[in-house]
């Protein structure tokens, strides 16, 4: 049979491999075709044409269906990006072609070109002196790490190396972590940027199509987006710019690719041969260890804009208020007096709580039952409006009677969340205007966060979205309730990650040259990650002193085995059985903090790698293995592989 009427083909789907097909009509590498495979129907993209198939498959190759003509082709660079991610996060270039599936390209009226540039970014003189500094990194080929203070103006910089960008003739891509941030940032943008094209999850699709032809089709584009927009069908990028670079947002969790947008951006950067900036007031241990070996640029940027200086910090020990009832509910009454004083001056207020509900927990006052999910190993929390019993893990509802099932005690709720730190707030200040920002707060996010931007809220409580890198001008005052729970994590991450959401929310306060304060609630006030944040000490170079010292990243590289099955006994087994045949030193399976999610039992293993030349292959050894393990054990779907977890 003609070798030339044989393709290979990207199908949207877990596979090792790339099948082949048969056509009648020549084809190019990223064109879409209609083909059958397992018994059902896929639109796959032409990964290889004129290709010589193994003898013994050739009598089985079925014809494609179609050629695919109402969508566009993929680019190359589109397919070299996929196979980069797929090689470094352990998965198939079909589980990333599935991420990058846009379902809709048909749009019915083209937005308007980036060309079409609004009123001039102006710099001020260390603004300049700093975009200089990246212009020579640039030059140099290194992707540049900005390193620049709560509200140093880092945003003034994106938006004048963008315009530079496109008046070169290149494109843009400035990614955000939230689509929270996404909004306010899309007003700044636009005022220099009146077409920038805004990509995210909670955009329409008919709204998501026009980006895409846009991107396709427009002599310019400049794109603001969360992290997905990384798989739009990119061509001449320029510059990508990845704000707030070590927020954990940038993470996807689940389905694969288990990427991280930094990484990746920098991995498209490549195939497009494209700038990158990564900016940060509380960069990652992991930009920083990469600025110090020399492969990223540090540019400093470290007056604030508005020449403010930084909050200063008040520790409350809520353990010893208490003993004097010095507290009102959660609230102290050295943080009440503040805020007092803040409404008085016509300020604005941003309390965190980082547990949403009205209590985590409630518990029987008789017996001591806590009340737990029947479908995860976790404690179920109390939220109002109406009253109900909620688990934030798997979405498990049920009415909330107030009454022990086991006994006929009664229950009470333990703890605060943002529902009763809102309902506190009231009590204490009934003439005050107060909104609550978190997934259950009855009105729109993007409204909650206009209005307080407007000064139409006084209070603004919420969850850890309140601590991204929003700038409201009058806010004085910012405060952490039950700061405790920040660090209760078990992770060698843990302190850094305290470190970036509290420093991140001080800058959130005295952004307009009038001094702010940042109050912290807690039970240990003398715990190192609180101390050193008053005494206004440099935590990095301890943090990465013993990250270094125990092997942890960024001096090695970390990857997740996770097993997950609903029979426990089996899992025990085969997680061990996983561990013995893995071919590198690994930690585990141990059980995870929580153990259970949705009937699913949960075991780890931990493997820490070395950085070296070798990386590349034990991680392809580690790939092979879990492979083998799984068609062994008939065990697919039950091993999930995550590279630099978060």
């Amino acid at each position: 049979m003609d070798e030339s009427l044989f393709i290979q083909v990207i199908l949207p789907l877990k596979l090792e491999w790339e099948p082949y097909y048969l056509v009648e009509t020549p084809v190019a590498v990223g064109d879409r075709v209609k083909v059958e495979f397992a018994g059902k129907d896929y639109v796959a993209v032409v990964s290889a044409v004129r290709v010589t198939p193994p003898e013994q498959l050739v009598d089985r190759i079925l014809y494609i269906k179609a050629i695919v003509r109402d969508v566009p082709p993929v680019f190359p660079e589109e397919i070299a990006f996929w196979r980069a991610m797929a090689t470094y996060y352990l998965c198939t270039i079909g589980e990333v072609y599935k991420a990058a599936l846009l379902r809709d390209r048909v749009a019915e009226e083209l937005p308007p070109s980036a060309q079409e540039a609004g009123r001039e970014v102006l710099l001020s003189q260390e603004q300049e002196r700093a975009a200089g500094e990246v212009r020579k990194a640039f030059d140099e080929g290194k992707t540049v790490l900005l390193h620049g203070v709560t509200g140093a103006g880092k945003t003034e910089i994106y938006l004048e190396l963008a315009r530079e960008t496109l008046a070169a003739g290149k494109n843009v891509l400035l990614l955000v972590p939230e689509i929270a941030l996404s909004r306010q940032l899309e007003d700044r943008v636009a005022a220099v940027f009146p077409s920038v094209q805004v990509y995210h999850s909670a955009k329409t699709w008919p709204r998501r199509a026009a980006v895409t032809k846009t991107v396709l089709e427009a002599p310019q584009y400049l794109v603001l987006g969360t992290r997905s927009a990384l798989f739009l069908p990119h061509r001449n990028l320029g510059l990508i710019v990845v704000d707030e670079e070590h927020d954990n947002s940038f993470k996807q969790d689940s389905p694969a690719p288990r990427y991280h947008a930094r990484e990746s951006a920098i991995m498209l950067s490549v195939v497009q041969k494209a700038h990158v900036i990564l900016g940060s007031a509380t960069p990652s241990l992991e930009s920083l260890y990469n600025a110090e070996t020399g492969r990223f640029a540090k540019v400093d940027l470290k007056q604030r804009f508005h020449s403010g200086a930084e909050a200063e910090v008040l520790i409350v020990d809520t353990v010893a208020e208490r003993r004097k009832n010095g507290m009102v509910g959660s609230l102290s009454l050295k943080l009440i007096e503040q805020l007092s004083r803040t409404l008085k001056a016509g300020g604005q207020a941003v309390l965190l709580r980082s547990r949403r509900s009205y209590a985590p927990a409630v518990q029987c006052a008789e017996c001591g039952t806590i009340l737990r999910c029947p479908h995860c190993n976790v404690s179920l929390s109390l939220h109002l409006h109406p009253e109900r019993l909620i688990c934030h893990y798997c979405g498990h509802t049920e009415p909330y009677t107030a009454v022990c099932d086991h006994c006929g005690g009664a229950l009470q709720p333990l703890g605060a969340g943002t529902q009763k730190i809102e309902e506190e707030l009231r009590a204490i200040y009934p003439e005050a205007r107060i909104a609550r920002l978190d997934s259950d707060a009855s009105q729109s996010e993007a409204r909650t966060i206009r209005q307080f931007a407007k000064g139409e809220i006084d209070i603004l409580v919420g969850t850890q979205v309140v601590t991204k890198g929003f700038d409201f001008a009058g806010v004085s005052l910012v405060a952490v309730i039950q700061a405790d729970n920040i660090l209760g994590q078990q992770d060698f991450r843990a302190d850094e990650h305290a470190i970036q959401l509290l420093e991140q929310f001080r800058g959130r306060s005295g952004r307009r040259g009038t001094p702010g304060l940042f109050v912290i609630q807690t039970r240990e006030p003398h715990h190192p990650v609180f101390a050193r944040l008053g005494e206004h000490v440099d935590n990095t170079g301890r943090l990465l002193e013993e990250r270094r010292l125990f092997g942890y990243p960024p001096y090695t590289r970390l990857i997740h085995l996770t097993l997950k099955d609903a029979n426990e006994k089996r899992l025990n087994y085969l997680a061990r059985e996983l561990a013995r045949s893995l071919p590198l030193p690994s930690i585990g399976p141990y059980t995870p903090a929580v153990d259970k999610i949705a009937d699913q039992f949960i075991r780890q293993i931990r493997i820490m790698l070395p950085r070296d030349k070798a990386l590349q292959e034990r991680k392809k050894g580690l790939l092979a293995t879990v492979n083998a393990f799984e068609k062994a054990h008939k065990y697919s779907g039950h091993v999930i592989i995550d590279v630099d977890p978060v």
